[in-house]
Protein backbone atom coordinates (compact mmCIF):
# COMPACT_ATOMS: atom_id res chain seq x y z
CA UNK A 1 0.00 0.00 0.00
CA UNK A 2 1.26 3.40 -1.14
CA UNK A 3 0.64 6.33 1.05
CA UNK A 4 1.91 9.40 -1.49
CA UNK A 5 5.68 8.35 -2.09
CA UNK A 6 5.60 5.90 0.79
CA UNK A 7 5.39 2.24 0.37
CA UNK A 8 3.30 0.77 3.53
CA UNK A 9 4.13 -2.93 3.96
CA UNK A 10 1.97 -5.87 5.33
CA UNK A 11 3.73 -8.21 7.61
CA UNK A 12 3.48 -10.91 10.16
CA UNK A 13 5.39 -12.68 12.57
CA UNK A 14 4.69 -15.08 15.04
CA UNK A 15 4.73 -14.54 19.12
CA UNK A 16 4.24 -16.61 21.44
CA UNK A 17 2.57 -18.97 19.32
CA UNK A 18 0.27 -16.30 17.69
CA UNK A 19 0.91 -14.73 14.34
CA UNK A 20 0.30 -11.15 14.53
CA UNK A 21 -0.24 -8.99 11.43
CA UNK A 22 1.40 -5.62 11.34
CA UNK A 23 1.64 -2.45 8.94
CA UNK A 24 5.43 -0.75 8.71
CA UNK A 25 6.75 2.68 7.22
CA UNK A 26 10.52 2.70 7.27
CA UNK A 27 11.88 6.56 7.22
CA UNK A 28 12.84 8.11 3.87
CA UNK A 29 16.52 8.52 4.96
CA UNK A 30 18.64 6.10 7.76
CA UNK A 31 17.56 7.80 11.19
CA UNK A 32 17.85 7.02 14.60
CA UNK A 33 14.90 7.84 15.88
CA UNK A 34 13.18 5.49 18.46
CA UNK A 35 10.26 3.85 16.33
CA UNK A 36 6.75 4.42 16.87
CA UNK A 37 4.19 1.90 17.66
CA UNK A 38 0.61 2.64 16.93
CA UNK A 39 -2.40 0.92 18.62
CA UNK A 40 -5.70 1.00 17.70
CA UNK A 41 -8.75 0.29 19.37
CA UNK A 42 -11.99 -1.70 19.57
CA UNK A 43 -13.54 -3.02 15.96
CA UNK A 44 -11.06 -1.06 14.13
CA UNK A 45 -7.23 -1.98 12.69
CA UNK A 46 -3.44 -0.95 12.41
CA UNK A 47 -4.79 -0.10 8.95
CA UNK A 48 -6.56 2.84 10.88
CA UNK A 49 -3.10 4.49 10.83
CA UNK A 50 -2.27 4.82 7.11
CA UNK A 51 -2.84 8.60 7.10
CA UNK A 52 -0.28 9.54 10.00
CA UNK A 53 2.28 6.37 8.84
CA UNK A 54 3.23 8.16 5.53
CA UNK A 55 4.04 11.87 7.11
CA UNK A 56 5.87 9.76 10.27
CA UNK A 57 8.03 8.57 7.67
CA UNK A 58 8.84 11.27 6.36
CA UNK A 59 9.55 12.94 9.34
CA UNK A 60 12.06 10.57 9.74
CA UNK A 61 10.21 8.09 12.11
CA UNK A 62 9.94 4.27 11.28
CA UNK A 63 6.54 2.85 12.61
CA UNK A 64 4.64 -0.12 13.09
CA UNK A 65 0.56 -0.45 13.03
CA UNK A 66 0.10 -3.85 14.78
CA UNK A 67 -3.41 -5.82 14.34
CA UNK A 68 -4.44 -6.87 18.18
CA UNK A 69 -5.28 -10.14 18.52
CA UNK A 70 -8.32 -11.37 17.55
CA UNK A 71 -8.56 -8.14 15.39
CA UNK A 72 -8.04 -7.43 11.58
CA UNK A 73 -5.44 -10.20 10.17
CA UNK A 74 -3.43 -11.10 13.54
CA UNK A 75 -4.89 -14.91 14.74
CA UNK A 76 -8.22 -15.49 16.03
CA UNK A 77 -7.76 -18.61 18.71
CA UNK A 78 -10.45 -19.54 20.35
CA UNK A 79 -11.10 -17.90 24.14
CA UNK A 80 -9.68 -21.34 25.44
CA UNK A 81 -6.44 -20.64 24.12
CA UNK A 82 -6.35 -16.91 24.16
CA UNK A 83 -8.56 -15.18 27.12
CA UNK A 84 -9.17 -11.82 25.44
CA UNK A 85 -8.43 -9.92 28.98
CA UNK A 86 -6.08 -6.68 28.89
CA UNK A 87 -3.62 -9.11 31.19
CA UNK A 88 -3.68 -11.39 28.15
CA UNK A 89 -3.17 -8.42 25.52
CA UNK A 90 -0.57 -7.33 27.26
CA UNK A 91 1.50 -10.39 27.72
CA UNK A 92 0.88 -11.09 24.21
CA UNK A 93 1.98 -7.39 23.27
CA UNK A 94 5.11 -8.13 25.46
CA UNK A 95 5.86 -10.98 22.84
CA UNK A 96 5.57 -9.10 19.98
CA UNK A 97 7.87 -6.50 21.05
CA UNK A 98 10.34 -8.77 22.04
CA UNK A 99 10.57 -10.83 18.26
CA UNK A 100 10.46 -7.20 16.78
CA UNK A 101 13.48 -6.48 18.47
CA UNK A 102 11.55 -2.92 19.90
CA UNK A 103 13.33 -2.20 22.77
CA UNK A 104 12.79 1.73 23.10
CA UNK A 105 10.40 3.21 20.98
CA UNK A 106 7.30 5.86 21.17
CA UNK A 107 4.00 4.70 21.91
CA UNK A 108 0.62 5.97 20.59
CA UNK A 109 -2.41 4.10 21.94
CA UNK A 110 -6.11 5.06 20.91
CA UNK A 111 -9.37 3.63 22.07
CA UNK A 112 -10.74 0.95 24.60
CA UNK A 113 -7.81 -1.50 23.65
CA UNK A 114 -5.61 1.31 24.16
CA UNK A 115 -5.80 0.58 27.81
CA UNK A 116 -3.87 -2.25 27.34
CA UNK A 117 -0.89 0.30 25.89
CA UNK A 118 -1.37 2.11 28.71
CA UNK A 119 -1.09 -0.69 31.21
CA UNK A 120 2.21 -1.88 29.18
CA UNK A 121 3.46 1.73 29.64
CA UNK A 122 2.95 2.06 33.26
CA UNK A 123 4.85 -1.02 33.69
CA UNK A 124 7.65 -0.50 31.45
CA UNK A 125 8.28 3.42 31.43
CA UNK A 126 12.47 2.85 30.92
CA UNK A 127 11.08 1.27 27.27
CA UNK A 128 9.11 4.42 26.60
CA UNK A 129 10.99 7.33 25.07
CA UNK A 130 6.97 8.90 24.55
CA UNK A 131 3.96 8.58 24.87
CA UNK A 132 0.41 9.67 23.35
CA UNK A 133 -2.99 9.44 24.09
CA UNK A 134 -5.66 9.36 21.01
CA UNK A 135 -9.31 9.18 22.33
CA UNK A 136 -8.50 6.99 24.98
CA UNK A 137 -10.58 5.68 28.23
CA UNK A 138 -8.28 7.35 30.99
CA UNK A 139 -10.21 8.15 34.16
CA UNK A 140 -13.01 5.76 36.65
CA UNK A 141 -15.44 7.83 34.61
CA UNK A 142 -15.38 6.35 31.31
CA UNK A 143 -17.50 4.32 30.60
CA UNK A 144 -17.99 2.11 27.65
CA UNK A 145 -20.83 3.07 25.27
CA UNK A 146 -23.55 1.17 24.71
CA UNK A 147 -22.82 0.78 21.30
CA UNK A 148 -20.20 -1.57 22.06
CA UNK A 149 -21.02 -2.87 25.36
CA UNK A 150 -24.25 -4.48 23.18
CA UNK A 151 -22.26 -6.35 21.51
CA UNK A 152 -20.36 -8.22 24.61
CA UNK A 153 -24.48 -9.18 25.70
CA UNK A 154 -25.92 -12.76 25.85
CA UNK A 155 -27.57 -13.60 22.09
CA UNK A 156 -27.51 -10.25 21.05
CA UNK A 157 -23.79 -9.84 21.46
CA UNK A 158 -23.92 -13.06 19.40
CA UNK A 159 -26.02 -12.14 16.59
CA UNK A 160 -24.36 -8.74 16.26
CA UNK A 161 -20.68 -9.80 16.46
CA UNK A 162 -21.58 -11.51 13.12
CA UNK A 163 -22.96 -8.83 11.22
CA UNK A 164 -20.05 -7.24 9.21
CA UNK A 165 -22.14 -4.00 8.63
CA UNK A 166 -21.06 -3.83 12.62
CA UNK A 167 -17.77 -2.14 11.25
CA UNK A 168 -19.77 0.93 9.83
CA UNK A 169 -22.11 1.08 12.71
CA UNK A 170 -18.99 1.79 15.42
CA UNK A 171 -16.49 3.70 13.52
CA UNK A 172 -19.09 6.31 12.34
CA UNK A 173 -20.69 5.60 15.22
CA UNK A 174 -18.02 7.39 17.41
CA UNK A 175 -17.86 10.45 14.99
CA UNK A 176 -19.24 12.80 12.97
CA UNK A 177 -18.17 11.35 9.76
CA UNK A 178 -18.80 8.72 7.40
CA UNK A 179 -15.96 6.18 6.22
CA UNK A 180 -15.66 5.48 2.64
CA UNK A 181 -16.97 2.20 0.92
CA UNK A 182 -13.03 1.89 0.13
CA UNK A 183 -11.70 2.25 3.83
CA UNK A 184 -14.72 0.00 5.07
CA UNK A 185 -14.25 -2.72 2.69
CA UNK A 186 -10.50 -3.37 4.29
CA UNK A 187 -12.15 -3.26 7.89
CA UNK A 188 -15.29 -5.75 6.85
CA UNK A 189 -12.99 -8.28 4.93
CA UNK A 190 -12.39 -10.65 8.14
CA UNK A 191 -15.59 -10.46 9.04
CA UNK A 192 -16.85 -11.93 5.62
CA UNK A 193 -14.03 -13.99 5.65
CA UNK A 194 -14.96 -16.20 8.56
CA UNK A 195 -16.97 -16.12 11.92
CA UNK A 196 -13.75 -16.32 13.95
CA UNK A 197 -13.30 -12.64 14.28
CA UNK A 198 -16.90 -12.14 15.42
CA UNK A 199 -15.88 -14.63 18.03
CA UNK A 200 -12.96 -12.85 19.54
CA UNK A 201 -14.58 -9.41 19.26
CA UNK A 202 -17.21 -10.78 21.55
CA UNK A 203 -14.70 -12.48 23.93
CA UNK A 204 -12.52 -9.10 24.03
CA UNK A 205 -15.73 -7.04 24.97
CA UNK A 206 -16.98 -9.46 27.39
CA UNK A 207 -13.62 -9.45 28.99
CA UNK A 208 -12.69 -5.85 29.16
CA UNK A 209 -13.05 -5.04 32.89
CA UNK A 210 -13.07 -1.65 32.15
CA UNK A 211 -13.57 0.00 35.69
CA UNK A 212 -10.69 -2.25 37.10
CA UNK A 213 -8.03 -1.30 34.19
CA UNK A 214 -9.03 2.05 35.11
CA UNK A 215 -7.84 1.90 38.34
CA UNK A 216 -4.79 0.20 37.39
CA UNK A 217 -3.92 2.96 35.11
CA UNK A 218 -4.44 5.45 37.52
CA UNK A 219 -2.44 3.83 40.10
CA UNK A 220 0.28 3.24 37.47
CA UNK A 221 0.61 6.67 36.52
CA UNK A 222 1.13 8.17 39.81
CA UNK A 223 4.65 8.71 39.51
CA UNK A 224 4.69 8.73 35.64
CA UNK A 225 7.61 11.15 34.59
CA UNK A 226 7.67 10.58 30.34
CA UNK A 227 7.10 13.26 27.71
CA UNK A 228 2.73 12.51 27.08
CA UNK A 229 1.16 14.36 25.08
CA UNK A 230 -2.51 14.01 24.64
CA UNK A 231 -4.58 14.30 21.43
CA UNK A 232 -8.28 14.56 21.44
CA UNK A 233 -11.26 14.57 18.92
CA UNK A 234 -13.83 16.28 20.84
CA UNK A 235 -16.60 15.42 18.79
CA UNK A 236 -16.00 11.90 20.61
CA UNK A 237 -19.78 10.87 21.19
CA UNK A 238 -18.59 8.21 23.64
CA UNK A 239 -15.18 9.50 25.49
CA UNK A 240 -15.74 13.23 26.52
CA UNK A 241 -12.75 15.59 26.64
CA UNK A 242 -13.34 16.45 30.44
CA UNK A 243 -11.36 13.01 30.73
CA UNK A 244 -8.46 14.03 28.88
CA UNK A 245 -8.39 17.41 30.97
CA UNK A 246 -8.59 15.61 34.05
CA UNK A 247 -5.95 13.16 33.43
CA UNK A 248 -3.60 15.47 31.69
CA UNK A 249 -3.35 17.57 35.23
CA UNK A 250 -2.37 14.48 37.43
CA UNK A 251 0.93 14.18 34.86
CA UNK A 252 4.39 15.94 35.60
CA UNK A 253 5.32 16.32 31.43
CA UNK A 254 2.04 16.31 29.86
CA UNK A 255 0.02 18.65 27.10
CA UNK A 256 -3.52 18.42 25.65
CA UNK A 257 -4.10 19.18 22.37
CA UNK A 258 -7.82 19.44 21.24
CA UNK A 259 -8.78 18.78 17.53
CA UNK A 260 -12.70 20.34 16.88
CA UNK A 261 -14.87 18.52 14.28
CA UNK A 262 -12.66 15.07 15.28
CA UNK A 263 -14.57 11.60 16.49
CA UNK A 264 -13.34 8.79 18.53
CA UNK A 265 -11.34 7.44 15.71
CA UNK A 266 -9.58 10.46 15.52
CA UNK A 267 -6.80 8.83 12.75
CA UNK A 268 -9.92 7.63 10.69
CA UNK A 269 -11.17 10.90 10.78
CA UNK A 270 -8.89 13.23 10.02
CA UNK A 271 -5.17 12.13 10.01
CA UNK A 272 -3.81 15.62 9.32
CA UNK A 273 -4.97 16.77 12.32
CA UNK A 274 -3.25 13.97 14.38
CA UNK A 275 -0.48 14.48 12.06
CA UNK A 276 -0.15 17.55 12.79
CA UNK A 277 -0.07 17.52 16.43
CA UNK A 278 1.76 14.13 16.95
CA UNK A 279 5.11 14.98 14.32
CA UNK A 280 6.64 18.37 16.27
CA UNK A 281 5.82 16.56 19.75
CA UNK A 282 8.22 13.64 18.53
CA UNK A 283 10.93 15.89 17.05
CA UNK A 284 10.80 18.17 20.47
CA UNK A 285 13.46 18.08 22.76
CA UNK A 286 13.71 16.49 25.56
Amino acid sequence: MKIGSIEITEQTCEAGGLRWFYREALPMNDSAKPPVVLLHGIVSQGYSWRGVMGPLAIAGFRSLAPDWIGHGYSAKPDKSEFAYSPEAFLAAFEQWLTVMEIERFSLVVQGFLGSVGLLYAAKHPEKIERLVIVNSPLTAAAKLPFKISQLGWPLLGEVLTQDPLLVDRTLEGGGPYQVSDQHLNVYRKPFLKSSEVGRSLLATVRSLHLQKVMADIELGFENWQQSTLIIWGTADKWLPVSLAETFVKTLANADLIELEETGHYAQEDWPEKVTDALIPFLRRAQ
